[in-house]
């Protein structure tokens, strides 16, 4: 069987069948003119795949019946789960850097405010920033066809970052860095089962911000003579990683 994909939340399977309404409904009945008896994958939030046939059209809702469920696959331990910390960085640059980070496999996002983020994100938008945000990864993680979403979490500033990271190894692209590269420190390191990427914005990191995260345990590293931008740094340095730890 195959049909379109779907991200869903677990909760809403109960006794064989999946029931939803809201945007989930509109892109079904609405936009993709789906109907009874055709055939749609829903994929929840544990990776879970339920392939299920439309079984009931309600002008707010739609119930699927659920023919089959595939858990999802156990963690190939060999390739080690990758967090971005990325600065906020101005316009929609973020969007390309969840979009295609998600596409590339990126476990979770930690966006944050730098010291040097132009952006800002008002107290009262941060929920309506976030909810985007997860919409974004949610269409990606379709698209791509990845069985689990990653995470979306917000950070004030670099302190608040810290307060919650303690990966086997992590790395700060710096480019007051001038001697140690990523291949180095890669080379020099046992492979991970978690990595944390800390990328500043347009600006750079400030200094006590790059001695807080060093001293959170970040190695600082050049991703060479070139200055690159922000988003060509998150995604580059996550497609080196995936390369070397054979996930691409």
């Amino acid at each position: 069987m195959s049909g379109r994909r779907f991200m869903i939340r677990a909760r809403m399977i109960r006794d064989g069948y999946a029931s939803f309404d809201g945007e989930l409904f509109n892109h079904i009945v609405r936009v993709l003119r789906l109907g009874t008896g055709d055939e749609i994958l829903l994929v929840d939030e544990h990776g879970t795949e339920h392939r299920a046939l439309i079984d009931q059209i309600n002008r707010e809702w739609v119930a699927a019946k659920i023919v089959s469920t595939e858990a999802a696959p156990e963690k190939d331990h060999k390739t080690p789960r990758i967090t971005v910390c990325q600065a906020l960085p101005k316009g929609d640059k973020i969007d390309l850097i969840l979009q295609k980070g998600t596409e590339l496999g990126v476990h979770d996002f930690r966006i944050f405010a730098a010291a040097r983020s132009v952006a800002k994100v008002r107290i009262e938008k941060q929920n309506a920033k976030l909810e985007r945000w997860n919409k974004i990864v949610t269409e990606a993680a379709r698209q791509c066809c990845r069985r689990t979403v990653p995470a979306v979490n917000w950070h004030g500033d670099v302190n608040d970052l810290c307060s919650n990271l303690e990966h086997d190894l992590q790395i700060l692209l710096w480019e007051a860095e001038q001697q140690r590269g990523l291949k180095q420190l890669i080379n020099n390191s046992r492979t991970p089962e978690t990595v944390a990427v800390a990328i500043g914005p347009e600006g750079g990191f400030e200094a006590s911000e790059a001695e807080l995260l060093i001293a959170k345990g970040f190695h600082p590293v050049t991703l060479g003579r070139r200055i690159v931008r922000t988003e060509t740094a998150a995604l580059a340095t996550v497609s080196i990683l995936q390369y070397i730890w054979d996930d691409i």
